[in-house]
């Protein structure tokens, strides 16, 4: 985060992230679909700043490849207009980088970056989170944009699965499920904060619950989430079955269908989930804030 106090008189924070989709994009070339990543890295990094109180002004993007084609300039750019529309947020520019010897043939990377703004004295911080508070979760619909590289090698190494293949349990083929689109939390999340006391918050990516949820705890508070209290897309059901992965490695890597966390008094918990749902997501009371060493529980 950035003050601009210095510069323009405001109390406001600059708050910025800056992320990629990682190995989903193999995904999409083996799918030949490439108009959804770009609405990935725009939700990722909307998400990512929304945990401060944020609201998205700006984004701009990087595409680099051996050899990049109008064509798949194109469809990138038909998805990041398509986030950024969403959100509310300016597309402002971005670069292009041909380097070819550093890419593979086909290959190419995406990388976003956000700016957003919050007042000082509405920013979350996590600082005021106390036992009794309760933990929300927001559901997710799959991988979003994390553990790709282990789902790769389960479906089209070990199973060796063609990206086409219907897969009954998903009702779609595997191409289509991996490709679904990175769910953003910003439109719904941002209008509880004008009346919810929401005291933490955490975007589930990489490390899963606990290694991004601990992040917005303070000493003294451990979070204890009961894993029976969500539904757990079948798609994390097929990835531990098939790679054989322990529980506890699965919940370190995956979102396991909360991709978002709020921590909220507990008066408020009911109103949450409910307002939640009428803004068309689904939230669940997964768990508790109980005192003990700073960390997170899964019970």
């Amino acid at each position: 985060m950035f003050s601009l106090s210095e510069w323009v008189g405001s109390d406001a924070l600059l708050v910025t992230s800056v992320d990629g989709v990682g190995t989903k994009l193999m995904v999409a070339t083996m799918m030949k679909r490439h108009n959804t990543v770009g609405q990935d890295i725009v939700n990722h990094c909307v998400n990512d700043i929304l945990v401060q109180g944020a609201r998205p002004l700006l984004f701009m993007d990087y595409i680099a490849a051996g050899k990049l084609t109008p064509e798949l300039i194109e469809e990138v750019v038909e998805g990041l207009v398509t986030g950024c529309r969403a959100v509310g947020c300016a597309l402002i520019g971005g670069e292009t980088a041909e380097m070819p010897g550093v890419y593979a043939p086909g290959q190419y990377d995406l990388v976003g970056f956000v700016a957003g703004a919050v007042e000082r004295s509405r920013m979350v911080t996590g600082e005021r989170i106390a036992p009794g508070d309760a933990v929300i979760g927001i559901a997710s619909n799959g991988l979003h944009t994390n553990g790709y590289s282990l789902a790769r090698k389960l479906f089209f190494e070990i199973a060796n699965l063609p990206v086409g293949q219907y897969i009954p349990e998903l009702d779609r083929t595997i191409g289509e499920e991996l490709l679904r689109v990175h769910r953003v939390y910003s439109p719904s999340v941002l209008s509880l904060l004008d009346t919810i006391d929401v005291k933490g918050m955490a975007h589930v990516t990489g490390g899963g619950l606990p290694d991004n949820l601990v992040r917005a705890l303070p000493e003294g508070c451990t979070a204890v989430l009961e894993r029976e209290s969500w539904h757990v897309p079948k798609i994390f059901d097929l990835i531990q079955d098939l790679g054989r992965v322990p529980i506890e490695d699965m919940y370190h890597t995956f979102n396991m269908g909360i991709g978002y966390v709020l921590i909220v008094p507990e008066e408020s918990a009911d109103e949450v989930t409910s307002r939640l749902s009428a803004s068309g997501e689904t939230g669940y009371r997964i768990g508790r804030i109980e005192e003990g060493e700073r960390g997170v529980l899964i019970v």
